[in-house]
């Protein structure tokens, strides 16, 4: 028996176990006793998982998926999840206990994972992954690279982002029309912001949907004061600027008195 991939799902299962082995081994493995992945499909990540130190949790939608999984990973069977990541609530599962995240990500929902990993970010000190190539450079590019974006900012502000390896079309069934990006997140030590969080998020978001713009235009909805606007940093359009400059920015506005 095999699943069958299914394109709504944006399922690509990959198929050399080398690569399957490499992704596993992106994860330290310490600091924690547990780690999530997320589409496991036939478990080829989830084998490597397995031989690990860690107690491996899998959440799958697919139910032809789950069906193979609890058949023939045994002694997982009971830690197979039959979710929707983005609307299950893991803590019902890890409750206020660290874990990790890792997996062969479906391209059409990967930033969505990212961002729903953001929220949970005191509770996950790592995260590894495949992505569309494209989508993991956009979230480990620097400030001045033209992919660089609100995923780079928001993932960097709390993490250390690595881009570690290409994976070319052809090790997947059915085959993507993309490369794919293999990347880790490490958790920064202090992940407090020097600023309001929510008003970050909303500052970045804000910037980059004009990211042509300067900042003094993307921006002119907060009614910023003269005294501020001279400021020269919103002479610049937001890929210039770093995420610690972002940080600045925030607490300027943040602090900013009306004329």
């Amino acid at each position: 028996m095999s699943v069958k991939a299914k394109k709504h799902l944006g399922q690509h299962f990959l198929t050399d176990e080398t690569i399957a082995e490499k992704i596993a081994n992106t994860l330290s493995y310490k600091g924690y006793k547990h780690v999530l992945e997320i589409g496991p499909g036939m478990g080829v990540l989830t084998k490597y998982l397995l031989k690990k130190d860690i107690t491996t949790h899998v959440i799958e939608i697919d139910t032809e998926s789950v069906a193979y999984l609890k058949n023939n990973y045994l002694n997982l069977a009971d830690r197979v999840i039959e979710q929707d990541f983005l609307k299950y609530d893991v803590s019902s599962i890890f409750k206020d206990q660290q874990f990790a995240i890792i997996g062969n990500f479906p391209y059409n929902i990967s930033s969505q994972i990212v961002f729903k990993t953001l929220e949970m970010r005191r509770q996950v000190p790592e995260f590894a992954g495949m992505f569309q190539k494209e989508v993991a450079q956009r979230i480990c590019a620097q400030e001045g690279n033209k992919v660089y974006g609100i995923l780079s900012v928001l993932t960097q502000a709390f993490y250390t982002a690595s881009y570690l390896f290409t994976v070319p079309p052809n090790v997947f069934n059915p085959p993507p029309k993309v490369d794919s990006g293999v990347l880790v997140l490490k958790r920064k030590e202090n992940i407090q912001l020097p600023c309001n969080e929510k008003l970050f998020f909303q500052v970045v978001k804000q910037a980059f949907q004009q990211r042509r713009k300067t900042l003094r235009n993307s921006l002119k909805s907060y009614n910023l004061s003269h005294n501020l606007k001279a400021n020269s940093i919103f002479d610049k359009r937001p890929e210039q600027l770093s995420v610690t400059a972002f940080l600045e920015l925030t607490q300027l506005i943040d602090t900013d008195t009306p004329d």
